[in-house]
């Protein structure tokens, strides 16, 4: 396979990018994602790609839920931020305006919306897992365009 040809084909996949947020009373964190689908109306299901190493996987699997928060196009600088891991880096929770829904789950106010999802199950993905979620609660907190991988000029190796 011709490495440099994978790379820019698969760097052609177009994405948004999402604020993770899990935990439960003790411990959260938020995390940016771009891999993550809705992949069913009927029920409404979510599927995001957490790396296997994260803090937050297992946040996930104990708190049983998380949240998809919707960045806005002007908020390229709180997705990187996010995209750093939390043991390296905790103060990145530092000043997100925050709160919890009526199950516990912690969500960001600053965002255009969030999606609430009660883990359905996992898959094993290489060096992350496919967790699938169930859309229990949502929330549109303004209206604007949403960011995306393009827009913030992030980049995969693929």
């Amino acid at each position: 396979m011709d490495e440099n040809a994978k790379k820019e084909a698969l760097r052609l996949f177009t994405y948004g990018l999402y604020a993770v947020t899990t935990g439960d009373a003790d411990t959260w964190n938020a995390f940016t994602a771009n891999w993550l689908s809705q992949v069913s109306f009927d029920p409404p299901l979510v599927a995001v790609s957490v790396e296997n190493a994260s803090f937050s996987l297992p946040l996930i699997r104990r708190a049983g839920r998380f949240a998809v928060n919707v960045f806005d196009a002007e908020q390229r600088e709180l997705a990187g931020r996010l995209g750093k891991s939390f043991s390296k880096r905790p103060e990145k929770l530092d000043g997100l305006r925050v709160e919890r829904t009526e199950t516990g789950c912690p969500v960001l106010l600053d965002g255009l919306a969030w999606v609430e999802c009660a883990v359905e199950g996992e898959l094993p993905a290489g060096d992350s897992t496919l967790v699938l979620g169930r859309v229990t609660d949502a929330r549109v907190l303004r209206r604007a365009e949403p960011l995306t991988m393009l827009a913030a000029g992030f980049k995969h190796a693929g």
